[in-house]
């Protein structure tokens, strides 16, 4: 491992994740901070960033490129959406230049897809993660790819050729957590319950009638005497089998193409779970590897511009 080159981060909506990475995109060092955007003032992530993230790697200097949310109206500056279909090349071309105490500093666009229902869909973040695993093994730059990005906001991607075509994004953990919180499902329980999780699986069906089906996880407790701890797992459960069972077709994917689900370990293992109870072969990649890949490929080709 070498000396720091490259200060990168990964600045979302509730944390902030950097790393420093040597010539040749190995870490050197890594740290998060709780300086999510959507708890920063206007002016503040520029602030922030200089007082606070470059001292903490001594990266003062370095060259820096970031993506995620500080590139939204809520962070530092906007940086304009890139549209589909898009890849590492056009991506690098759009990074957007702020000012800081650094040899060159970037901010990675978002992307920007058709939509469903005549409205765009959008995503800032999840782009570079899949350039990343793109960009870590050539072979996956050829053919058609079904990309899964659990989370909030989940993203499911469609990639031909290196290039992502367009993307649809389901509202799933937002939905969780909402409905967890501030409707008749409200729980404090942990959703750990794996008989539950599967039972949401059954009752998500094909992902239909979602509205209906989300009741069966109060009327399985008031009325079949199901325990009222088990309810955030059958959410759970529910909203994500639901997810697994619809979204694909709306992207026109059939039942049976393979998916790649990339992210949060913990997240991904439910969506496998989703998956392989519907018979579809999957394989799993980690999402913090991937958005320092994509990090480190969009500056090598950003910074020879």
């Amino acid at each position: 491992m070498g000396k720091a080159a490259l200060l990168a981060c990964d600045w979302g909506t509730t944390n902030l994740r950097a790393w420093t990475l040597d010539a040749e995109g190995r870490v050197v060092a890594h740290r998060e901070f709780d300086l999510g955007v959507s708890r920063l003032e206007p002016g503040e992530a520029a602030r922030r960033f200089e007082s606070e993230v470059q001292p903490a790697f001594g990266a003062q200097g370095l060259p820096a490129i970031l993506c995620g949310m500080v590139g939204s109206n809520l962070g530092w500056t906007v940086a304009p959406y890139a549209d589909c279909p898009v890849g590492l090349d056009e991506l690098a071309a759009c990074l957007a230049p702020v000012a800081a105490h650094a040899a060159w500093a970037r901010i990675v666009p978002g992307v920007r897809s058709e939509g469903i229902a005549g409205a765009p869909d959008v995503m800032r973040g999840e782009e570079t993660q899949l350039m990343g695993w793109l960009a870590e093994h050539p072979d996956r730059r050829s053919g058609r790819r079904v990309i899964c990005h659990p989370g909030t906001h989940a993203k499911w991607m469609l990639v031909e050729d290196g290039r992502l075509v367009r993307f649809v994004t389901a509202m799933t953990g937002e939905l969780f957590a909402v409905l967890g919180k501030h409707s008749v499902l409200k729980s404090d329980a942990a959703a750990d319950d794996t008989s539950a999780f599967d039972a949401g699986l059954a009752a998500a069906g094909e992902g239909d009638a979602l509205a209906a089906r989300l009741f069966t996880a109060r009327s399985r407790v008031v009325g079949g005497g199901a325990p009222a701890e088990s309810t955030p797992s059958y959410l759970s459960g529910l909203l994500i089998g639901a997810e697994v069972a619809a979204t694909p077709r709306l992207l026109g994917v059939s039942p049976d193409e393979p998916v790649v689900l990339l992210g949060d370990e913990m997240l991904c293992r439910l969506y496998a779970r989703a998956l392989a109870g519907r018979g579809v072969a999957h394989e799993t990649f980690d999402g913090e590897a991937a958005a320092v890949a994509g990090l480190f490929a969009l500056y090598r080709l950003g910074a020879a511009r």
